[in-house]
């Protein structure tokens, strides 16, 4: 009689909580613990453009850097010429440029781009943004969001963000 209310299915649905309690249900399933993170790679290093570490005084920091990644700043043409001279090509290439060395200032490179974001002051200029853009990115580009805005400081057409790989130390 007994034997006919206590099987297995019982007896495991019984344990289920204790192991729970004490964690023996991820041992006992085999399950690694995660590897943890040491203190230096889950400090937040805010850069300036030089990669030396900020001063504090910056309202925006060009480069923050967190657990293998670097976080660059929206960068933009800042065009102080009139209006009928901006062109969404120069804009585009001095962006990138500004893009680029803050990225190898970061201790990167074009390559281990992994997402970025592109702001357009005008989606008509999409195609003319995207002829200079692929020129920078040889191997295939990252991951990109691209966005019309309404104005962007600087009087400039283009603005990027973006996120890369550490690579060298």
């Amino acid at each position: 009689m007994l034997s006919n209310s206590f099987t297995r299915r019982n007896f495991a649905s019984a344990l289920a909580p204790v192991f729970s309690v004490f964690g023996l249900a991820t041992l006992l399933s085999g399950a690694a613990e995660p590897k943890r993170s040491s203190a230096k790679d889950e400090a937040v290093r805010k850069l300036n453009e030089q990669g030396q570490p900020a001063d504090g005084t910056q309202f925006i920091t060009p480069i923050v850097e967190h657990n293998g990644l670097i976080y660059i700043a929206g960068q933009g043409a800042h065009d102080s010429g009139p209006a009928e001279s901006w062109k969404i090509d120069a804009h585009t290439a001095t962006v990138m440029d500004k893009v680029k060395k803050l990225v190898e200032t970061g201790g990167s490179n074009m390559d281990n781009i992994v997402q970025l974001g592109v702001f357009l002051v005008k989606i008509d200029d999409y195609d003319g943004m995207n002829k200079v853009f692929k020129t920078y990115f040889r191997h295939g580009g990252p991951a990109r969001t691209t966005v019309a805005v309404a104005a962007l400081a600087g009087n400039s057409l283009v603005e990027i963000n973006c996120i890369a790989v550490v690579t060298k130390k």
